[in-house]
């Protein structure tokens, strides 16, 4: 049996925890067996343990070192204070005693990140009645959004919705925007994105249109430096050219149009400075559509994926948004109507106005049916865009190969997606599970109830009408259900190196019999033709 010290009987050192024992009874023992019991007793008294942090040898130091120092009267009475002051020592924030040291709170760090939103910059009765005759751009209400979403149990809370709130009344105040929306908050790995979806006041798009033409120029005067160079690289060595034509670039939509009919900003938290998206193009959401990856928070961060996306993560953020709001933004049916009759017809229409003359209808009737509801969103087509355009149309500037660039164009058959204002009892669900989901906000309380639509296509998304009222959100991953596991691309197969032919394959060599009557059938060959010459010059 294990004895009460830390050695068995039959090692050296077993005993000398025992009370009135002296290894110098009987006999003196060996130095080196002595030697080898003080460090298996050092090296028990060494040992940390696993809840503290602590051991013995340690413990005993400070405190003998303890009470040498202060020598207290009676120190064995208070022998466990003393331990106790020591080991509680070790756990204690060592501070200076003239200046303790700044404990920066939490919440103090979030009491000054915040500060910023509540500061109303200065201004005078001038600028108020600046602000009256330009007119102030219309900024939303999204404590109201929040009270009506909360009923649902849908939403942020109070202090976060206000700081957003406040962060949005900023954002409208540096940039010149004309209307602007709080869209939703993506969650992210690190961090999460608080979007606001505005609308730039005319002129602005353009500035960044020409911004963007000046580069392309620039790019095209490189071009065409480097075909130069290449064509005089060309004249000293010719390799052989290969015949493969990529796919033609598909452009994308202009600003103000289909994908990107809105401009995103973006921040990670409220009073943080808010980002600009960039334009997203056609393959960017083509790609999109493929992958799935989590969001980091970081809009520089590199999208590693299969097929590669091109681009990081703020397009691939916005690529995102702009496949959530075509699939979720939503209205009561008869909210909005075309502008001019003859649009209703058209399915590439894509403006439309506020019905004044629309009655709303009651809770209990949006609730029945999901006719009372109506995408005012244009769908993306297969292509990437909101409208469909020919990447095979012939520019002024080529002449060359007409006939097979009108002959591939032929091909290529136009996309059509459903019209705008359709109904969402037209979208299609995904096996047994419907696309959309609406129920009242209580059920108790009917008549004060609001109607709450729910996407089962893009979790997180909702939508909410009480009277002539409604408001589209999103909280999410921004990841689209499936009810099967997400399978990624295969890569192709792989090309192969040449075509067999006759042309490039090896053939076998020939025997000797083979040589030999090949030889003999030249030799005839070149005697028939000897005597027909002979014959040529006797006739002569």
């Amino acid at each position: 049996e294990r004895g009460h010290g830390p050695y068995q009987p039959h090692e050296p050192g077993y005993g000398l925890d025992q009370a009135g024992y002296s290894p110098y009874e009987d006999e003196i023992p060996d130095p080196e067996t002595r030697m080898l019991a003080i460090k298996n007793a050092k090296a028990y008294l060494l040992k940390t343990s696993t809840k503290s942090g602590l051991n013995l040898y340690d413990h005993f130091a400070n405190v003998l070192t303890k009470i040498l120092d202060e020598q207290p009267t009676n120190a064995v009475d208070i022998i466990e204070d003393i331990s106790k002051d020591v080991k509680c020592a070790q756990f204690r924030k060592k501070m200076d005693t003239l200046r303790d040291e700044h404990l920066i709170l939490p919440t103090f760090q979030a009491a000054v990140k915040y500060k910023a939103l509540f500061i109303k910059e200065g201004g005078g009765e001038e600028d108020d009645d600046l602000e009256e005759e330009m007119g102030q751009p219309s900024l939303p209400n999204v404590m109201e959004a929040a009270f009506y979403f909360e009923q649902a149990g849908i939403g942020l809370d109070k202090d976060e919705s206000y700081y957003i709130f406040l962060a949005l009344k900023n954002l409208i105040n540096v940039q010149p925007i004309q209307s602007c929306r709080f869209w939703g908050k993506i969650l992210g790995l690190e961090m999460n994105y608080i979007i606001a979806e505005v609308q730039l006041q005319e002129g602005e798009d353009d500035e960044e249109i020409e911004d963007e033409g000046e580069e392309i120029v620039g790019e095209g005067e490189k071009e065409d430096e480097a075909e130069e160079e290449d064509e005089q690289k060309e004249k000293e060595a010719e390799p052989p050219k290969s015949t493969y034509k990529p796919p033609p670039e598909i452009p994308k939509e202009a600003n103000g149009t289909g994908t990107n009919k809105y401009v995103y900003f973006v921040c990670n938290e409220p009073g943080n400075p808010w980002e600009k998206l960039p334009p997203v193009t056609p393959a960017q959401i083509v790609c999109a559509r493929k992958i799935k990856k989590f969001f980091t928070g970081r809009l520089d961060a590199p999208i590693v994926s299969f097929p590669p996306f091109p681009g990081n993560e703020a397009n691939y953020l916005r690529a995102q948004i702009a496949r959530i709001s075509a699939g979720t933004h939503v209205s009561p049916t008869g909210f909005y109507q075309f502008a001019n009759e003859d649009e209703e017809e058209e399915e590439g229409a894509d403006t439309y106005e506020e019905n004044t003359e629309f009655e709303p209808p009651p809770v209990a009737e949006m609730v029945e049916s999901l006719a009372m509801w109506a995408h005012h969103a244009k769908s993306i087509l297969n292509q990437g865009r909101c409208f469909w355009i020919n990447p095979f149309q012939k520019s002024e500037e080529d002449d060359e190969d007409e006939e097979e660039e009108e002959d591939e164009g032929e091909e290529q058959q136009e996309e059509r997606g459903p019209p705008l204002l359709t109904l969402i009892s037209e979208d299609e669900g995904m096996k047994d599970i419907p696309a959309w989901t609406v129920q009242t906000s209580t059920d108790l309380i009917p008549q004060y109830s609001v109607a709450i639509l729910r996407s089962n296509r893009w979790p997180g998304a909702y939508a909410f009408a009480s009277g002539r009222k409604f408001e589209n959100i999103y909280f999410g991953w921004g990841h689209k259900y499936s009810p099967e596991s997400h399978t990624p691309e295969l890569p192709p197969p792989a090309q192969e190196e040449f075509p067999s032919g006759p042309g490039i394959t090896e053939t076998v060599d020939p025997t000797v019999e083979e040589e030999m009557a090949f030889r003999a059938a030249q030799e005839e060959a070149l005697a028939e033709a000897e005597e027909g010459e002979d014959e040529e010059l006797e006739d002569d």
